[in-house]
This record gives C-alpha cells, structure tokens and sequence, in this order.
C-alpha cells in the first residue's frame, strides 16, 4: 500500500518531466532531459529482502544517502542501481511526508544540474 498518494503527481508537476514505463524492468521512471531522477516499482518474490513492497528509487548526494539510511529503516540503497548515488525509499514505510518530498526534489534537482544549460534553459522556457 503506497501511503504517498500524492507522489507521482509531485514527481510529474517538475519542469520538464515525462513519465514512461520500462517494461522489462517493470518500472515506472520519471525522466528530466532523458534522464531519469526516480523509479516506481514492485520487486516480486524472487528478490528476497525486498518483500514484494512498493518504493520509488531516488537519486541522492552519497553522504545524506548514508545518513537517510542510518536514520530511516525505510530507506535502503538503491534497488538494481548505483548504491552510492541512489536509495529506494519503501512506500508503505515511515519516512516522514516532508523527506520524501525534499528527497523526490533534490533528485530532480541533482540530475537537472547536471543537463546542459541550454537544455536547461529550454525546460524552463527560457
């Protein structure tokens, strides 16, 4: 049960934003520029730990991805990404509304810094 109905409405309202589905990851990815900065998706039984729980996979600085992870059991490294750099946040969880929605926007953000400032600029409208 995703206790986050707001999610992917907040995830899709960033400038910019398209949504597609990877069928054969069987996740949903949210893209800015081509790039994605978060994932939805459901693990099934045969990835043991995961519990078949729903989580949305975020894109983070490494040293707050290690702190979120020693404060946060709902927070865990990423799910099929880079352990550094991502964490895969559990949607029926305990991570407090408001971590998420700065988790979900300091994604956004970190993969749009990264975009050329000309693809910058034109998401913006500029």
């Amino acid at each position: 049960m995703n206790k986050y109905p707001w999610l992917d409405q907040h995830l899709r309202n960033k400038a910019g934003v398209e949504k597609d589905y990877k069928e054969e990851w069987g996740w949903h990815r949210y893209l800015v520029g081509g790039k994605m900065f978060a994932a939805t998706c459901q693990p099934g039984p045969e990835h043991k730990g995961w519990d078949c729980r729903e989580m949305v996979i975020l894109k983070c600085d490494p040293l707050l991805a290690e702190m979120l992870r020693s404060e946060y059991p709902d927070i865990r490294p990423g799910f099929y990404s880079d352990k550094r750099y991502w964490n895969s946040v559990l949607l029926d969880g305990d991570v407090p509304e408001e971590v998420l929605r700065d988790l979900c926007d300091r994604s956004y953000n970190l993969v749009f810094s990264k975009l050329t400032k000309k693809l910058q600029r034109e998401i913006r409208g500029e």
